[in-house]
């Protein structure tokens, strides 16, 4: 490995600019020359790269998004489209790839390594901490923290005004932030797309605890846990149900993207970016770098945009307990 490529694709995440950082600090290491390629696969197939070295990264680890940009590409999901893109690494004489991003940028990845042979290396930057074989994705702990924040702030008005409020975080396939938020927050309920939570439940749900004295309530839920319902919707009925409550939705939206990565987050993404630099050294390649219990791991890029991840069992148990 002479020539190390890298870019941020998909949706951005607190702690990629510290994992590209880390990135071009461990290739200045290793002596191997750093290219940036600008706005993910876009900017593969115009050609659109620079060369990076400390001074690029400098004083950028605090900060959130990716220098480097990121776009959606249409045009690298056709086979002219991933042509342009491998003769752009040609002509920078890149040896090898890193692609931060979630499982969409991860299977443009393995289409370069299974259509010219090409090196690659996954970091998972997605908040929505849904792929396979890591146990916490970039980005994850510092959308989790923002979310916990926001939602206190929300509870003051809901506390002063005796009100109910429906909060929507992210999470359209998958409802890791929501569970873990709602608890730390101490949640009335959480509604998430594991879990088939009937709107008659949650009204009795609420019901019990205005008969119990509770004038206020917090429910959290993950923007895909009814795909025929939006979140008004399903306040509206809840509000026909239950007249008595005022009835509220806070939609928090891109902000959960945003901010300055957690210390937690910083140090994953300095982890995973040096793992991924000396993978592609070893010839280790055609793997996504994760942390499972503690431990930096490889995962196959096939595995991990296939395998199915799973909700942790033992903190819906934990929340429903919490909820009585």
């Amino acid at each position: 490995m002479k020539t190390i490529g890298v870019l941020t694709s998909g949706g951005d995440s607190p702690g990629m600019n510290t994992a590209l950082r880390s990135i071009v600090r461990t290739c200045a290491h290793y002596k191997i020359k750093c290219v940036g390629i600008v706005r993910g696969y876009s900017g593969l197939i115009e050609d659109n790269t620079k060369v990076l070295n400390t001074r690029s990264v400098r004083g950028i680890i605090n900060e959130g998004g990716t220098f480097l940009y990121s776009a959606r590409c249409d045009e690298f999901r056709q086979a002219t489209g991933r042509e342009k893109a491998y003769k752009t690494l040609r002509n920078n004489n890149i040896d090898g790839l890193i692609v931060i991003g979630g499982d969409g940028s991860f299977t443009g990845a393995t289409k370069l390594e299974d259509e010219f042979n090409f090196p690659v290396i996954g970091i998972p930057g997605t908040i929505d901490n849904d792929i396979y074989g890591t146990s916490h994705t970039l980005g994850y702990d510092t959308a989790l923290n923002t979310v916990m924040d926001a939602i206190d702030k929300i509870r003051d008005s809901a506390i002063s005004h005796d009100r109910l409020f429906f909060v929507e975080v992210m999470g359209k396939d998958a409802g890791y932030i929501a569970l873990r938020s709602g608890i730390a927050i101490g949640a009335q309920e959480i509604l998430i797309p594991e879990v088939n939570t009937k709107i008659k439940d949650l009204t009795n749900s609420l019901k019990n605890s205005k008969k119990s004295g509770k004038t206020s309530s917090i429910i959290v839920v993950a923007e895909g846990y009814k795909p025929e319902k939006n979140v008004y919707q399903i306040a509206d009925e809840i509000q026909e149900k239950l007249p008595n409550y005022q009835v509220r939705v806070s939609v928090l939206g891109h902000i959960q993207r945003g901010g300055r990565p957690s210390c937690f987050d910083r140090v994953l993404g300095t982890q995973l970016g040096v793992r991924a630099v000396e993978s592609l050294i070893d010839g280790n390649y055609g793997k996504m770098v994760g942390i499972n219990n503690g431990k930096i791991t490889l995962t196959e890029l096939s595995k991990a945009i296939k395998g199915k991840t799973k909700i942790n069992k033992d903190l819906l148990r934990i929340s429903q307990i919490m909820n009585t």
